[in-house]
C-alpha cells in the first residue's frame, strides 16, 4: 500500500510539472474619461518573466500578431483614431524571414472612443495573442468596460478598472463587428531602439565617408580649406569658420530629416515599412538612383539655386559661411543625392526619429574632414590626388544601391504572396549584380566617365576579390544553403520555387504519390493535418503516429523543425518509422458549422480548426502550449512519458533518443 501511495504521489507530482495550461499574461481593463462622451479604453498586459508577447504590427509571415476585435460598436460608440501601443522591441527572426515586435514584462493598448448612445453602459473588447517562451500559448481575452451613464455623469474624471485572467482558448472572431487595425505609438524608447538607432547613425555615417569619396564632393576639400585659410585674418579665425561651415552642413541635412519626420509623421514611417506601394515606389526610386551613379545621367537640381546661393555666399560673416555649406549640398548633389535618398529610405523604414539620426550621421562624416583639415592644413599633403578612382567609387556605390532596391521589391512581392519574385530569382540578381561588379572593378568593363586603365591598383584588386568572393558564396543558395550572412535580406527559404533548394529532397519526392490526405513539407517529410486521416493511414501501415502540436507563426516550432527536425538521425525517423500528424492551433479557418460544439474542458465554443486542436490537446495532454510532440500508438495510446523533450528542446541526440524509446515500445 506504501509503494502504491508513493508512486500515485510521483505521477501527480511528474503530472503537474510536465502537463499544465499557461497563462503567462494577464489582462487588466481601465476606462478613462476624456470627456462626457469620449473616452480611452486602456488595456494592460502583465507578463511573466522570461515570456514575451507580439505586437499587432509584427509584420505577415512571422509569429502570429495580436488582434484587437471590437464586440458592440455598432450603433453605440465611434472609434477616435487609431489604437496606440506602448513601445516595443524588435528583432530580426531568421527563422520566419521577418523582424518580430513584441512585448516584455509587460504592454498597453489604448483605443479612444466616443459615445453616441447615451444609453451604453460598457464596451467589449477580445483582444487575441500569442506568448512565447520555450514553448508558445495562442490565447484571447474578453476585456469588459464599464461606461458611466451620460446623462447622470457630472464629475469631471471617473476612472473604472477591472481585473480579467486569461481564459484559454476562446474565439470570437463570428461575433465581432469591427476590427481595429492600429498604428504603433511608442510611449518610451527601449534599449533596442536605442541600438537600432546607434546602427542607423553608424550606417549613415560610413555612407557620408561613401560620398565624401565621390567626384562632386572630394575636390571641393582642397578649395574649401584653402578659402577659410587664406581669406581669413588670422589662422584661428580660419579655423572658427572652417568649424562654422562643418556646423552648418550638418544643420541642413539635420533640417532635411526634421522636414521627412513631420512631412510623414513619426509613427507612420514605421508603417510604410510593410506597405506594398512605399517598397514598390522606393524600389524604382533606387534603380534610378543606381543608374545615375552608373553613369546613365546626372541628377542635377536648377542652376539657378546654385548660383542665387553662391551670390549670398558672397556676403562673407556667418550667414555667407551657412549659403557656403547650402552651395556644397546643391553642386554635389549629384554625388550625394542618391546616397541621401537611400538613407532617407531605409531610415524611414524604422519610423520614429531615424531620419534625423540618420542624416545627423551622414553630415558629420561630410562635415568632418572640412573642419580637421582647415584646423591642421598640413594633412592637406597626405590626400590622395583626384583621378579616376573617384568614379571607380561612384560606380560601385551604384552596384551596392541597384542591389539594395530589389531588397524593396521582394519586400512588396511577399506581403503580397505573389510568389513572382521567390527566392532563386531574388539571388540570381544579386550574383549577376555583384559578379558584374567585381569584373569591373577588375578593369574588364569599362562605363561612361571611366578614364582609361593601365593597369589597376593594389586596393582596387582587394575589392575585386572580396566583391567575387561574396558572389560566389551565394550560389551556394540556389541549392539551399541558408546563406546566414544575408539572411536578412533574400526571402525566406520556404518562399522559393524549391523550399528544399534545387535539386533538394522536394524535388526527389515531386513524382511519389502521396497518401490521400497527406502533404510534404518544407523538409521534404510526409504530413498529415487532419488526426483522423493520419490515424487511419497509420493503421494501414502499422507505425506509431508522432502528434505534432504546432503553429504556422509558433516561433519555437520553426527553431524545432528547421535545427532538429533536419538533424540526419531525427530525420530519418520521420520519413520511415513514424506517421507525422502536424495539428496546427493557430488555424483561423472555420469549422463547418455541424463540426462546431462547445468544449467539455472549457466550456468554451469551438469554432476554427485551431480550436480544435488546441482543445485536444487541453483535454488529453492538459496542455495548451506549442510545440508539443507525443508518440502514440494506432489507438491513440501514449507510447512513451510525455516529458520536456516533447516540447521544446534544441538537443537533436535527446530527441532522437526519445522518439526511439517509442517506437520501442510500439514494437513490443
Amino acid at each position: 500500500m506504501k509503494k502504491l501511495f508513493l508512486l500515485l504521489l510521483a505521477f501527480l507530482a511528474f503530472a503537474n510539472g510536465n502537463s499544465q495550461i499557461k497563462k503567462p499574461v494577464k489582462w487588466t481593463s481601465k476606462t478613462e474619461k476624456i470627456s462626457d462622451t469620449e473616452f480611452n479604453l486602456v488595456m494592460t498586459a502583465a507578463i511573466e518573466a522570461g515570456w514575451h508577447m507580439y505586437s499587432q504590427f509584427t509584420p505577415e509571415d512571422g509569429p502570429l500578431a495580436m488582434v484587437v476585435t471590437v464586440k458592440n460598436q455598432k450603433g453605440n460608440f465611434e472609434l477616435v483614431g487609431k489604437a496606440k501601443e506602448s513601445a516595443y522591441k524588435k528583432e530580426f527572426n531568421k527563422d520566419f524571414g521577418v523582424e518580430e515586435f513584441y512585448f516584455e514584462s509587460n504592454a498597453t493598448v489604448t483605443q479612444r472612443v466616443k459615445i453616441t448612445n447615451s444609453k451604453t453602459s460598457k464596451i467589449v473588447i477580445n483582444v487575441d495573442f500569442q506568448a512565447c517562451q520555450n514553448q508558445c500559448v495562442n490565447d484571447n481575452v474578453d476585456l469588459t468596460f464599464a461606461i458611466p451613464v451620460i446623462a447622470a455623469t457630472e464629475t469631471n474624471a471617473t476612472t473604472t478598472d477591472t481585473t480579467t485572467s486569461v481564459t484559454p482558448i476562446v474565439d470570437t472572431a463570428n461575433t465581432a463587428t469591427a476590427q481595429v487595425v492600429n498604428e504603433a505609438t511608442p510611449i518610451a524608447p527601449k534599449k533596442e531602439e536605442k541600438k537600432g538607432l546607434w546602427s542607423i547613425f553608424f550606417l549613415a555615417f560610413l555612407g557620408g565617408f561613401a560620398a565624401l569619396l565621390t567626384p562632386c564632393v572630394f575636390p571641393m576639400i582642397p578649395m574649401t580649406v584653402s578659402f577659410f585659410t587664406k581669406q581669413s585674418k588670422t589662422p584661428a579665425q580660419g579655423k572658427r569658420n572652417a568649424i562654422i561651415y562643418g556646423i552648418s552642413i550638418i544643420g541642413i541635412y539635420v533640417v532635411l530629416g526634421l522636414a521627412v519626420t513631420a512631412i510623414f509623421g513619426a509613427d507612420a514611417l514605421n508603417a510604410l515599412s510593410t506597405n506594398v506601394w512605399f517598397n514598390v515606389i522606393f524600389f524604382v526610386l533606387l534603380v534610378f538612383f543606381a543608374t545615375s551613379f552608373l553613369g546613365a545621367f546626372e541628377i542635377m537640381l536648377p542652376n539657378s539655386w546654385a548660383n542665387k546661393v553662391d551670390r549670398q555666399a558672397d556676403r562673407g560673416g556667418i550667414v555667407g559661411i551657412l549659403f557656403m555649406a547650402l552651395a556644397l549640398a546643391i553642386v554635389s548633389f549629384s554625388c550625394t543625392g542618391p546616397i541621401v535618398g537611400t538613407l532617407l529610405v531605409q531610415a524611414a523604414s524604422s519610423g520614429g526619429i531615424a531620419p534625423v539620426i540618420g542624416m545627423l550621421g551622414f553630415s558629420s562624416a561630410l562635415a568632418l574632414p572640412f573642419m580637421l583639415f582647415a584646423m591642421f592644413p598640413g594633412w592637406m599633403h597626405s590626400l590622395p590626388k583626384s583621378g579616376g578612382w573617384l568614379n571607380t567609387v561612384k560606380v560601385s556605390l551604384g552596384f551596392l544601391e541597384l542591389a539594395l532596391a530589389f531588397k524593396f521589391l521582394s519586400n512588396a512581392d511577399l506581403v503580397l504572396q505573389l510568389h513572382l519574385f521567390e527566392r532563386e530569382i531574388f539571388l540570381a540578381i544579386w550574383i549577376a549584380i555583384f559578379g558584374t561588379w567585381g569584373i569591373y572593378l577588375l578593369g574588364k568593363i569599362t562605363l561612361p566617365h571611366d578614364s582609361a586603365l593601365t593597369h589597376i591598383s593594389v586596393g582596387r584588386l582587394l575589392l575585386a576579390l572580396a566583391v567575387l568572393s561574396f558572389t560566389f558564396y551565394m550560389i551556394p543558395g540556389l541549392f539551399g544553403a541558408p546563406l546566414k550572412l544575408i539572411s536578412a535580406f533574400p526571402p525566406p527559404e520556404e518562399y522559393s520555387e524549391s523550399p528544399n533548394g534545387v535539386g533538394g529532397s522536394a524535388a526527389v519526392f515531386s513524382s511519389e504519390k502521396l497518401p490521400e490526405g497527406a502533404e510534404r513539407n518544407k523538409h521534404g517529410l510526409v504530413i498529415f493535418t487532419d488526426y483522423e486521416k493520419g490515424l487511419a493511414y497509420a493503421k494501414e501501415v502499422n507505425k506509431p503516429v508522432l502528434l505534432d502540436f504546432t503553429g504556422h507563426a509558433c516561433v519555437n516550432c520553426r527553431k524545432m523543425e528547421n535545427n532538429v527536425w533536419t538533424d540526419e538521425g531525427v530525420s530519418q525517423i520521420l520519413k520511415n518509422e513514424v506517421v507525422l500528424i502536424s495539428l496546427f492551433a493557430d488555424d483561423k479557418r472555420d469549422l463547418p458549422k455541424n463540426e462546431q460544439f462547445t468544449s467539455k474542458s472549457t466550456g468554451e465554443k469551438i469554432v476554427t480548426i485551431g480550436d480544435k486542436w488546441t482543445d485536444f490537446m487541453i483535454t488529453k495532454y492538459k496542455t495548451n502550449t506549442q510545440p508539443l510532440y507525443v508518440l502514440v500508438d494506432i489507438e491513440g495510446n501514449n507510447l512513451n512519458s510525455v516529458t520536456p523533450t516533447s516540447s521544446y528542446d534544441p538537443d537533436a541526440k535527446l530527441y532522437e533518443n526519445w522518439l526511439k524509446q517509442g517506437i520501442a515500445n510500439f514494437k513490443k
